[in-house]
């Protein structure tokens, strides 16, 4: 008589690593392959509004005193000089015309601090240009004749005397809205600007020994500064005063109605 004998038992079948890692690295590299593709969306959004649409600008210095203060964070619209026009009144920012800015005796910095500032310009968190651009108000248009100052110390376009009270910084004991005075007609294609902080502004009366006798080109204009971002305490519209100007004709052309 024969025995039975049963078959062994099978082993517990043990852990199996590459099993269950795998589906745990696919996780990590699909979520790393989101973030970044999450980033250069972002990068690229960033890059299309700085180029056609705003731009952050800080303020290096008081010329537009009270108007803007220094280290203020300002957006400039860029789609102002594509697709519309300039008003008398209007704050603009714009490259050096040839002069106006001193020669910059700044040391250069290490690499690491320029790339660091470029990619944080991607974004809008730098301005590493903004040292060289000016930030001025529009007085004059193309072929305004603009002149300082009446007998009362007013500013006057095209006959008409303007009120800049409303905005512009005075010396005490100052009442004129120029201490030096001037007597121009803007050229086709340029602009006549103004800084608010008036005897604190190296603008266009101060850089009429320039090759463009102190007027800025309308291809200089990055656009027209329309916010304060930052500080906090400070985040608002910017008052352009086109009610200043209101009463301001058209000029005439060259020679007169014909």
């Amino acid at each position: 008589m024969t025995t039975e004998k049963s078959a062994p038992a099978e082993p517990a079948p043990g852990p199996e690593p590459a099993a269950t890692n795998q589906p745990r690295r696919r996780g990590w590299l699909v979520f790393l392959r989101d973030v970044i593709v999450i980033i250069l969306i972002a990068v690229l959004v960033s890059l299309v509004v700085k180029t056609f649409l705003v731009r952050s600008f800080y303020i290096p210095s008081g010329s537009m005193e009270d108007t803007l203060h220094v280290k203020d964070r300002i957006l400039v619209d860029e789609i102002t000089p594509r697709f519309g026009a300039y008003d008398r009144g209007d704050i603009v920012v714009f490259q050096d015309p040839g002069g106006w800015l001193p020669p910059s005796t700044e040391p250069a910095r290490p690499p690491i601090v320029e790339g660091v500032e470029w990619v944080l310009s991607l974004v809008g968190l730098a301005a590493p240009d903004s040292d060289d651009h000016l930030v001025k108000r529009i007085v004059g248009l193309p072929g305004d004749h603009v002149v300082c100052c009446n007998a009362i110390g007013q500013i006057t376009v095209n006959d008409v005397p303007i009120d800049e009270s409303g905005y512009i910084k005075l010396p005490a004991g100052e009442s004129a809205a120029s201490g030096d005075p001037f007597d121009i007609v803007v050229p086709e294609g340029s602009l006549w600007v103004l800084g608010d902080n008036r005897y604190r502004s190296k603008d266009s009366r101060y850089n009429t020994d320039q090759p463009g006798k102190g007027f800025v080109p309308i291809d200089n204009l990055v656009g027209r500064a329309f916010l304060v971002t930052w500080p906090f305490d400070r985040f608002g519209f910017l008052d352009f005063h086109h009610d200043v100007f209101a009463g301001v004709p058209t000029p005439e052309p060259e020679g007169g109605a014909k």
